[in-house]
């Protein structure tokens, strides 16, 4: 494969503005129109020779044939032998991992139909509880598409920082609190104190029976039962789900509820529609191939090391939270699927904000600095509230011209106020922002890791980079002395829990 990067790491850069005067078919090529959204790849550095090189190099990759595996439910995850089958949740994929999850979506909405009928008393508050995956995307979903729902008050805690839990508390009326404990295996460390906590709360305030009041989000049924969950209130999903491509199973269950169940099969379905684009459309004309393809010319041609998202939409203002854990965790490896190095870098490092708010805190940077940073900008042409028009026209003009401006730059003979320009973006602009098209475009960003990792022959289902951390962490906490801490650490927990380490 080293063979097939030679071409693209040998090619002559080319400028922004030479690259629109030299290929008047560049908008049209480089723009796709798929689920409502609008993918404009035009002012990226992908020329036509760099795109032919992408799709050579993808040939040789065997993109399409890990894509099809991916689609077939082989395990495509081969550290952990398992398969990846978060598509399935949402009807593509093996016939019988489709049915299986069409089985245990069916388990989520009873559930929800007896919330709706009182039978856990009645609930105002939903109080979810989970880290990494279990926390970011149904929490996306929430702030994103719950706003004006109305129909429960939702928080979800990560942080196993008391000062999180008890903000989302202290609002909350434990008599009228359905607790949502979601773990892939029920053991996860944060996730279970903070139930504990949660429980203990409601038991301090006279909650009769705060058992009868959790539902487990689970691929571990039994670790559930053991902690004291009555089994028909787990809502199970599959172990071949990975944590932060779970929002589409039982994980989304505090989104079901607070949005309602119609929503959520929206979600769904916009999800396949990217799925069938993702496994079916050529690749010169796949929006996710085509964005990996700019990843990979920026990374590792132009050995840039960050890319910025921002979304110039409020209600989409944790996508880079969550884009931040699906893209590096899935793609932050140094070896290839044997085992041997990676060679090349592998994820950018990313990071965002909300527009308009960026452009007076990081803007300068990427329009001056000495950084060269691929900016990605997202908007909704249908605004998110009901306000004068001139506030969603301004937001907009903003996003638009500030990627106008990086492209273009403006020359000066005062060095201060010279704009270079030659800085590329993307921009995803949506028709509306609703379920269909948020689970649209989160489909898009899972594929795009998909592709990035099968061009750089990696394994972006596995996360064992997360584990050593975790376990001297637990090992800290147990005082159990089997690790032997340097100095530094030392000192600190010589400081924090005093000399005796307690």
């Amino acid at each position: 494969m080293d063979e097939a990067w030679a071409p693209l790491e040998s090619a002559q850069t080319t400028t922004l503005s030479e690259l629109f005067d030299s290929e008047p078919d560049r908008l049209e090529r480089l723009t796709v129109d798929e689920s409502g959204i609008l993918f404009d790849f035009s002012k990226t550095h992908l020329g036509r020779s760099q795109l032919d090189g992408f799709i050579r190099l993808a040939e040789t990759a065997g993109l399409k044939e890990r894509r099809d595996a991916l689609f077939a439910g082989e395990a495509v995850n081969p550290t952990e032998e398992r398969a990846a089958e978060h598509t399935a949740e949402r009807g593509e994929g093996a016939a019988e991992s489709v049915a299986r999850a069409r089985r245990f979506h069916a388990r989520m909405r009873t559930l929800i139909d007896a919330m709706e009928a009182d039978a856990f008393g009645s609930i105002r508050h939903i109080l979810h509880v989970g880290i990494g995956g279990s926390a970011l995307g149904p929490k996306l979903l929430v702030d994103a598409l719950g706003r004006e729902a109305g129909r429960y008050d939702t928080a979800i805690v990560s942080n196993v920082d008391g000062a999180a839990l008890e903000e989302a508390i202290r609002r909350f009326d434990p008599h009228a609190t359905l607790l949502v404990i979601a773990s892939k295996t029920f053991t996860t460390t944060e996730t279970m104190l903070n139930a504990g906590s949660a429980l203990s709360w409601m038991d301090e305030h006279g909650v009769v029976d705060p058992y009868g009041r959790v539902v487990a989000l689970t691929a571990s049924p039994d670790k559930a039962i053991e902690f004291g969950v009555d089994e028909t209130r787990i809502l199970p999903f599959s172990d071949t789900v990975g944590g932060r491509y779970s929002l589409w199973s039982s994980i989304g269950f505090p989104a079901a509820l607070a949005l309602g169940w119609d929503a959520f099969e929206s979600l769904l379905e916009g999800a396949a529609a990217m799925d069938r684009h993702f496994r079916l459309a050529p690749l010169a004309r796949n929006a996710p191939v085509l964005a990996a393809f700019v990843d990979r010319y920026y990374a590792n041609i132009r050995k840039v090391e960050s890319r910025a998202v921002f979304a110039y939409d409020e209600r989409l203002r944790l996508l880079p939270d969550y884009l931040q854990q699906l893209e590096m965790e899935s793609n932050g490896k140094s070896v290839r699927l044997d085992g041997s190095p990676a060679g090349r870098a592998t994820s950018p490092i990313v990071w965002g904000g909300v527009g308009t708010d960026a452009q007076h805190a990081v803007f300068q940077l990427l329009h001056q600095g000495t950084h060269l940073v691929p900016v990605e900008f997202i908007a909704s042409v249908e605004p998110g509230h009901s306000l004068a028009p001139d506030h969603h026209r301004q937001l907009l003009a903003n996003a638009f011209g500030q990627g106008a401006a990086l492209m273009s730059g403006r020359r000066s003979d005062d060095p201060h106020r010279d704009y270079p320009g030659d800085r590329p973006s993307t921009t995803i602009l949506l028709d509306r922002l609703d379920p269909r098209t948020l689970g649209a475009l989160l489909a898009f960003y899972e594929h795009r890791v998909f592709a990035n990792a099968a061009l750089l022959g990696i394994n972006p289902f596995d996360q064992f980079g997360v584990e050593l951390g975790k376990a001297m962490a637990k090992a800290l906490d147990a005082d159990s002395g089997s690790i032997d801490f340097d100095s530094s650490t030392r000192a600190l927990i010589a400081r924090a829990f005093g000399a005796s380490g307690e």
